[in-house]
């Protein structure tokens, strides 16, 4: 039975995130795809991803069809994993090339 105090979004991360595609940063290649480092600004600051470019979780998720395109690979990661593999399953869930990258 579906215990309906949880979130939608709880039963789609349950769906979704055991199934995707993930790499390590170490085995990370730009000749991969775009890689991008979903973090807020503030603290991509701090910590920034080298070789990535930052657009923040929100800003990406809500504005998708506009920045990402469908023919590219995209590479999604933040410093702890969590922000990104949500990320990765609703634009994987989207239709796009996407692949959860682990510091």
């Amino acid at each position: 039975m579906i215990n309906f105090n949880y979130s939608p979004f709880y039963y789609f991360h349950i769906l979704y995130c055991d199934s995707m595609k993930k790499l390590n940063i170490n085995e990370y290649n730009p000749s991969f795809g775009v890689l991008i480092d979903v973090q807020h600004p503030d603290d991509y600051l701090k910590n920034p991803t080298l070789g990535s470019i930052n657009i923040y979780s929100d800003k990406l998720l809500m504005n998708y069809k506009t920045i990402l395109d469908k023919s590219k690979k995209y590479f999604i990661v933040c410093n702890k994993g969590h922000l990104s593999q949500k990320v990765v399953a609703m634009l994987e869930y989207l239709g796009y090339d996407v692949t959860q990258v682990i510091k």
